[in-house]
C-alpha cells in the first residue's frame, strides 16, 4: 500500500512540474499600451551672438581719469544763452500798462499837468473873457483866478459862451482856470476867447485839464 501511495505521489509531482514548465515557456505578458501624445521636437534657429570685448583697465588707465578735450575743439553755439530774452514778463509792466491806459481815457499824462495858453500884448484898458464846454456838457467845473486871486469860485461850463470882464493893470495880468473836476467823461475841456475893449479877438484856444491842474493865459498891457 505504501508503494502505491509513493508511486501516486511521484507521478503527481512529475505532472505538476511538467505543467508548470510548459506554462512558463508558453506564457508571454502583454505590455501596456502607451497612450501618451508624441511630442514633435523642434530645433531652434542658431543665433550668432557677437563676442563682447571687455576693456582692459590695466591697458587703458584713461577710463578712470579721462583727459579733458581742448577748449577749442568744440565750437560754442551762437544762439545759446543762459538768460533767454523776451521770455519773462515783468509783473509791474501789467500795472503800468493799466495805469497808462486809464490815464489815456480819463487822466492822461497830457492832462495831468498845468497848461500855458500863451502871452499876449494889448493896449486895451479892459479884457472880456468868454468860455464854454468844448465837448458835450458833462458837468465840468472851473475856478478862475486873476493875479492869483479868486474872482470866480465855481463855474459850470455849459454849451453857450459866458464869462466876465476885467480891468487890465499895467504890465502882466495873469488869468488862471483851475479844473475842479473832469465831469462824467474826462478830462476837463473848455473853449475860451479873449476880446479887447473894442471887441477885437486877442486870443482863442482850448484847454484839457486833469482835476486840480490849471490853464494860464497872460495879457501884457502896454
Amino acid at each position: 500500500m505504501k508503494r502505491i501511495l509513493f508511486l501516486i505521489f511521484t507521478v503527481t509531482m512529475s505532472l505538476s512540474g511538467y505543467a508548470q514548465s510548459e506554462f512558463n515557456s508558453k506564457f508571454k505578458a502583454i505590455p501596456p499600451k502607451n497612450n501618451a501624445p508624441k511630442v514633435k521636437k523642434e530645433t531652434l534657429p542658431k543665433v550668432d551672438i557677437p563676442p563682447i570685448n571687455t576693456p582692459n583697465v590695466f591697458k587703458s588707465p584713461d577710463l578712470f581719469s579721462p583727459k579733458p578735450s581742448p577748449l577749442g575743439s568744440i565750437a560754442p553755439a551762437d544762439n545759446f544763452s543762459m538768460t533767454p530774452k523776451n521770455e519773462f514778463i515783468n509783473p509791474g509792466d501789467v500795472y503800468k500798462d493799466k495805469w497808462n491806459k486809464k490815464e489815456d481815457n480819463s487822466q492822461g499824462i497830457v492832462y495831468r499837468k498845468n497848461q500855458n495858453l500863451g502871452n499876449f500884448a494889448t493896449g486895451s484898458t479892459t479884457a472880456k473873457v468868454m468860455y464854454r464846454d468844448a465837448a458835450y456838457v458833462d458837468g465840468d467845473q472851473i475856478r478862475v483866478y486873476l493875479n492869483d486871486k479868486v474872482i470866480q469860485q465855481q463855474v459850470n461850463l455849459d454849451s453857450e459862451f459866458k464869462g466876465f470882464e476885467i480891468v487890465l493893470e499895467k504890465g502882466f495880468n495873469k488869468i488862471d482856470f483851475e479844473a475842479l473836476n473832469q465831469g462824467s467823461s474826462g478830462p476837463n475841456t473848455a473853449e475860451f476867447k479873449v476880446y479887447d475893449d473894442k471887441g477885437s479877438l486877442i486870443s482863442a484856444s482850448q484847454w484839457n485839464l486833469g482835476t486840480g491842474f490849471k490853464a494860464t493865459i497872460i495879457l501884457v498891457k502896454e
